[in-house]
């Protein structure tokens, strides 16, 4: 069986991408106070100012990488893998992938931020060597949780 593989998003992908994503994220409604925002996201205007990054697989979009850069690093603005196929190491693969963009780029790191009640996704995180860095509140009762990862092999890091 062919394995995954990794293409930029073409604007006929937009509405794939909502639809991944709303399925990837609809675990969480129950457990935080509001929508997760890659679920009320627009994403006709996410893709104009975003990078999105797919994870194909036989032709179905498994998962996706949202990013984009801010100063002087990369932003992962959304990671979202499809219920069926979480657990198979997709989401690492696309966090790894947004640090390879942001090598190339030259940049210094990758951050990103998560509901504090997501911790699943920010023990991965942790795993994949992100650091925390600080807590917001963001609308009533919502903290998001602050991460980012330098790197390494980058000019003053």
């Amino acid at each position: 069986m062919p394995k995954p593989v990794l293409r930029r998003a073409v604007l006929e992908d937009v509405p794939d991408i909502q639809a991944l994503t709303i399925r990837a994220y609809t675990k969480w409604l129950d457990i935080t106070p509001r929508p997760p925002r890659p679920i009320t996201a627009d994403y006709n205007q996410a893709f104009l100012d975003h990078r999105f990054d797919l994870l194909v697989d036989q032709g179905q979009i498994i998962g996706l990488v949202e990013t984009t850069q801010q100063g002087d690093e990369l932003m992962i603005v959304n990671v979202a893998v499809s219920p069926d196929r979480q657990g198979e190491g997709h989401g690492a693969l696309l966090m790894r992938h947004a640090e390879h963009i942001a090598q190339n780029a030259r940049l210094r790191g990758t951050r990103l931020y998560t509901n504090k009640l997501m911790s699943s996704n920010i023990a991965l995180y942790e795993r994949l060597g992100y650091v925390f860095e600080k807590e917001t509140i963001h609308n009533v009762g919502t903290i998001a949780v602050h991460m980012v990862r330098p790197l390494m092999n980058q000019k003053g890091a």
